[in-house]
């Protein structure tokens, strides 16, 4: 068999990297081993991340709640217990969006539940 020479993958190889890490600070940008430890490193970051990044609007979606409910005199625990108990279906991210965009509309929710 003859011999083949990797010049041209291995190049596009390491500028595809380069092109990926563009941006980073020191070696990180410049030096191809250097390069993909940091790639592999922000993929993994970036897996981890989008699975916080659901638990943290959860989170913004029970505190916007909790504050429009304790403005009504409710608080948030009996609310969600009473929406389930009455049948009322709207999640959570449901109710922030209409308390936020829509605080009539949350007032007569809130009276259903009351």
């Amino acid at each position: 068999m003859s011999r083949v020479k990797k010049g041209v993958n291995a190049l596009k190889t390491r500028r595809n990297i380069l092109k990926q890490v563009k941006g980073y600070r020191f070696g990180r940008s410049k030096k191809e081993k250097q390069a993909y430890d940091a790639i592999a490193h922000a993929g993994t970051y970036a897996f981890a991340h989008r699975r916080d990044k659901k638990g943290d609007f959860r989170r913004l979606w029970l505190v916007r709640l909790n504050s429009v409910l304790h403005q009504n005199g409710l608080s948030f625990s009996k609310f969600i217990g009473t929406l389930k108990a009455r049948n009322i279906n709207l999640n959570r991210k449901v109710l922030s969006e209409i308390a936020a965009s829509n605080p009539e509309t949350f007032k007569r929710i809130v009276a259903k539940v009351q």
